[in-house]
């Protein structure tokens, strides 16, 4: 399966484990690695600056030959912790982050100084092109299929579009659960993907059994899109929770969005609410069960150490 992507992080599979929120861990990237995947911590699941250093020192010291690892930074207001996490990441040294939610422009610049690889979530053309235009390393395509914060295009339409338009490799998120949907995604244009929720249903996970096991009992016709985690549409499993507070943002909500001045404060805290609910919910076993995951948990069908589940994935 070798190609731009396996080449740029020198790989042997076109596959990166996706950052999740509470979910990935030192663990989980190792076993990736040494599977011959790359995988990705958000930064975030770090509480402290020295937290995220030892993370990176732990992985650097476990990382084979041909291995690549990487941290997940939320680049924009809402994430207060963005500039010494950068800081401290362009320090220690890895081999790739990955910006969501806001301008990478910065993340780019340092980054690039160390020899550090950036790759830029982005959800259609017009984003795309602004982060090749900073020069971004390349771009992940979020399409309609991803788990937590998606894109609105079908995997195959925004492939293809920005492969066929933008100049620098193009990596696929969403919609992949098996070795023919990594297939499906390549043959569109992709030179590789990124994969998360078949990974929460994991032995090494750092969440509760429900919530694994949630992931599968559940499938794909159990995914809804929700405005009441982030302030920003995600995807969750439509647990008897999620039906009774609904889905959609308050009527005050939308109100204060609609203010120029207060807008980017009720989306911080918005943000700090719901992280915090999802946090509970993946850490204790409690009735507010806000889990978030993808459709590609369709295909998880038993609780599997992250091996087991990378060579489903490649074989």
């Amino acid at each position: 399966m070798s190609n731009q992507l396996t080449d740029l992080l020198h790989i042997k599979h076109p596959v990166i484990m996706a950052p999740m929120f509470l979910v990935s861990n030192t663990k989980m990237v190792i076993e990736a690695m040494n599977a011959g995947i790359a995988g990705c911590i958000p930064a975030l699941n770090y509480r402290t600056l020295e937290e995220l250093r030892a993370a990176a020192r732990e992985l650097k010291a476990a990382k084979p030959e041909g291995g690549s690892f990487g941290f997940n930074l939320i680049v924009n207001k809402s994430n207060v912790k963005y500039k010494g996490q950068l800081e401290v990441l362009c320090e220690e040294g890895c081999d790739f982050i990955i910006t969501s939610l806001g301008s990478p422009e910065e993340t780019i610049k340092q980054a690039h100084k160390v020899g550090i690889k950036v790759f830029c979530d982005v959800v259609d053309l017009k984003f795309a092109k602004k982060v090749e235009g900073l020069n971004a390393d390349a771009v992940i395509a979020v399409n309609n299929q991803a788990g937590g914060h998606r894109g609105g295009a079908s995997p195959e339409d925004l492939i293809k579009e920005l492969s066929s338009k933008c100049n620098i490799p193009v990596i696929s998120a969403g919609g992949v659960g098996r070795k023919e949907d990594i297939d499906k995604m390549l043959s569109y244009g992709a030179v590789g993907v990124s994969v998360g929720s078949p990974f929460i249903a994991s032995t090494e996970a750092s969440v509760t059994e429900e919530y694994k096991q949630a992931c599968v009992d559940y499938g794909a016709d159990d995914i809804v899109v929700t405005e009441r985690i982030s302030g920003t549409p995600c995807t969750v499993i439509n647990t008897p929770y999620v039906q009774k507070i609904g889905t959609k943002a308050t009527w005050i909500e939308n109100l204060l969005n609609k203010n120029r001045k207060l807008k980017k404060w009720v989306k911080m805290i918005r943000f700090s609410i719901g992280m915090k609910a999802t946090e509970k919910a993946a850490k204790k076993a409690t009735y507010k069960t806000v889990w978030v995951a993808g459709p590609s948990i369709e295909h998880t069908t038993e609780i599997l150490p992250t091996k087991a589940i990378i060579a489903r994935l490649v074989s």
